[in-house]
C-alpha cells in the first residue's frame, strides 16, 4: 500500500457522500444527517407537529374562503411529509441498530 498516513478515504464530494456506506434509497440522506438519524427524526417530528398545529389554527380562525382551506391543506401536507420521512428515518435507525 502506498498510503503514508493510513487515511484511505476517497477524496472529493463523491467520497464524502459515500461515507458512511449505505445502500439504495438511504443514499438520498446526506451523510451528516445519516450519522444522527434519531436526532433528525426528532426534529422532523417536532416540525411536523408544529405544522399540524398551524393547519388546525388556520382552519379554526380562518374565514369561509378557499384560501383558508388551501393554506391549511398546504400545512397539513407538509406535516404529513415530515412525519412520514421521520418514520422512515427511525425505521432505518432501528434496522441499523439490530445489525450491529
Amino acid at each position: 500500500m502506498y498510503v503514508p498516513n493510513g487515511n484511505i478515504a476517497r477524496r472529493g464530494l463523491r467520497g464524502w457522500w459515500a461515507s458512511p456506506p449505505r445502500s439504495g434509497m438511504q443514499r438520498i440522506i446526506s451523510p451528516w444527517e445519516y450519522r444522527h438519524l434519531r436526532a433528525w427524526a426528532g426534529v422532523r417530528m417536532a416540525s411536523g407537529t408544529a405544522l399540524v398545529g398551524l393547519g388546525v389554527v388556520t382552519v379554526s380562525f380562518g374565514g369561509d374562503d378557499g384560501k383558508t382551506y388551501g393554506w391549511a391543506m398546504a400545512f397539513l401536507a407538509a406535516a404529513a411529509a415530515n412525519l412520514a420521512f421521520a418514520y422512515w428515518e427511525l425505521s432505518i435507525a432501528r434496522s441499523a441498530a439490530a445489525r450491529t
